[in-house]
């Protein structure tokens, strides 16, 4: 099973920072037993939120060339939950790396300004082919900036 936590993308600085949103609804599949009654999405979905983010700033920065594959998730702090009905803001900021082939990364997760979940993580940039069809990830691209589909 493969989830995609970014339901919109929302602006991008190419190389520096991208925001995007995750809208939680109730349908969501993980929510069935986290926790029964009381559904909150698990604040591991979160950071993998902010995970893919990052993935979609390395590939828009790139051209569609690249892609980020996280390593280590250095420091994360959860301060709250997302519920269901929650519209989770999610921004990522590239960090400077100390070995140029490393990526660097901090994220914020919240909601109504709230924050939930801080994270810095590090990993490398790989070939976008290696792992998806770029011709596909930019199609996909296209529809969460609501740019509309490439011709």
């Amino acid at each position: 099973m493969r989830y995609l936590l970014v339901d919109r993308i929302l602006e991008w600085k190419t190389g520096e920072q991208m925001a995007g949103v995750k809208n939680v609804a109730m349908t969501e599949d993980f929510l069935e037993f986290h926790f029964p009654r009381n559904p909150i999405m698990p604040g591991v979905l979160l950071l993998e939120a902010l995970l893919q983010l990052a993935g979609w700033l390395e590939a828009a920065s790139s051209d569609f060339q690249r892609w980020f594959l996280p390593h280590s998730v250095r420091k994360c702090m959860f301060y709250g939950f997302a519920h269901p009905g929650d519209t989770v803001e999610l921004e990522v900021r590239a960090q400077a790396a100390q070995d140029p082939s490393r990526r660097s990364f901090e994220g914020v997760c919240s909601v109504l300004r709230t924050k939930r979940v801080v994270a810095e993580f590090e990993g490398e940039a790989i070939p976008l082919a290696h792992v998806e069809d770029p011709a596909e990830q930019q199609r996909m691209f296209h529809l969460l900036t609501r740019r509309g589909p490439m011709k």
